[in-house]
């Protein structure tokens, strides 16, 4: 075959970022043709992707140009005579009609599975299968438009579904379309969502914080049963130490701890920043040592797990189930705890996550620092965390709107 290609870095003309698209070329007779396949990187980042050993997303981008490449190669061996028009027909015609939305989804989730982000990937299978409970049906990518995801919306609204559910299922279709035009499945002209055409809906920010008075009750209360304080104790120790989820804190080692502080990379994190992942460092107060004290195992080796809910060795599939356990527990116990206690709000962990990013809000600090502690990627989505004021906060600072009238 005197055909041949290559995915090359086309570097004639930088982005306004800095990057280079990536480019798959083809030639013939000494002749070359580029096309686009709607990738940028940076000169680094591409020599990386086809280094010998590529690890994490130079890995997967080296699979993607290796697939689109060969995908290329048998466009190129079924052409009866080759030309770049017949070429780019045929390669185009393939890249519109090469998968559907049910197998990118097999797909995806496949990978999750094989990476360890089981709980991602049971998310994107729930997604799934309301799309096929909508629609059962082979559904195309040229399917998916702003008719159709709003007729989805209005059929999961019709049984009982609320808009979180309706947005949280349609992010992940969002993220399989983003996932087709960087692979060069799709032109950007297809993508259904945003301005003028579809746009998610936005789940009800429902106050989830405590006020401190609250967190006082919790902290002030005797458990009637080991159960209790076990449970009374982890959820405070979340709210203690930068909102930490149960997944982190059952992922916690000995090695974590430091004299007054633990450091740790969020779960939620490790596998899907791109790149400098910070680590979260919370403060060890007077109260989280004595938890600690209470309930972490002994002989502190520095890989042994804190709190023993995991164990070493442990499968993805298996930790996932341990953690789910341990926050049901938590959930249960702590909720008879408000209960008791009057406290009117739903209380679980989730709460004490979003009362440690409040109650340093209302005590003004910044909301940097804020997502900073929480380990969050930008600050919006730390402002979606942070609750509102309490009406009597909102009272005195309206009262300083007149406060000239006390001067007299």
């Amino acid at each position: 075959m005197n055909t041949t290609t290559s995915i090359i870095l086309d570097t004639r003309r930088a982005k306004q970022d800095g990057t280079f698209p990536v480019k798959l070329r083809v030639t013939h007779q000494r002749k070359q043709k580029y096309f686009a396949i709607g990738i940028s990187l940076s000169q680094t980042d591409f020599d990386k992707a086809q280094g010998e050993k590529p690890r994490g997303e130079y890995k997967d981008l080296k699979i993607k140009f290796g697939s689109l490449e060969a995908r290329a190669i048998k466009v190129i061996e079924k052409l009866p005579e080759f030309s770049f028009e017949a070429f780019e027909k045929r390669f185009l015609e393939k890249k519109q009609s090469g998968q559907d939305v049910y197998s990118y989804y097999d797909r995806y989730i496949d990978s999750l599975k094989q990476e360890g982000r089981v709980g991602t990937a049971s998310s994107y299978q729930t997604s799934l299968n309301s799309l096929k409970s909508f629609h059962p049906k082979k559904l195309s990518f040229a399917k998916v438009n702003a008719e159709f995801l709003l007729a989805y919306e209005r059929w999961m609204l019709s049984r009982g579904n609320s808009q979180t559910s309706v947005g949280i299922y349609l992010r992940t279709l969002r993220a399989l379309f983003n996932l087709a035009i960087e692979e060069g499945v799709l032109d950007k002209k297809d993508y259904p969502f945003g301005k003028r055409k579809y746009q998610i809906p936005a789940g009800r920010n429902i106050k989830k914080a405590l006020t401190l008075e609250d967190i006082q009750k919790i902290f002030d209360y005797q458990p009637v049963s080991e159960s209790e304080a076990w449970s009374r104790d982890l959820w405070l120790f979340s709210y203690l130490c930068n909102g930490i989820n149960v997944k982190d804190i059952a992922r916690l080692k000995y090695r974590n701890i430091e004299g007054d502080k633990i450091t740790f990379i969020r779960a939620k994190t490790e596998r899907t920043a791109k790149k400098n992942l910070k680590p979260v460092v919370a403060i060890l107060t007077p109260e989280a040592k004595e938890i600690l004290e209470r309930w972490g195992l002994k002989p502190r080796h520095a890989e042994t797990y804190v709190f023993g809910i995991l164990t070493n060795s442990v499968t993805p599939e298996r930790e996932m189930k341990l953690v789910q356990q341990a926050v049901k527990n938590i959930n249960k116990y702590i909720k008879r705890i408000a209960v008791a206690l009057g406290i009117e709000k739903e209380v679980t962990t989730y709460t004490a996550r979003h009362s440690f990013s409040t109650i340093l809000k209302r005590s003004g600090a910044p909301i940097e620092f804020i997502s900073e502690s929480l380990g969050h990627q930008d600050l919006k989505t730390t402002e979606y965390y942070l609750d509102s004021f309490e009406d009597d906060v909102k009272k005195q600072y309206a009262g300083l709107l007149t406060n000239f009238k006390k001067s007299h």
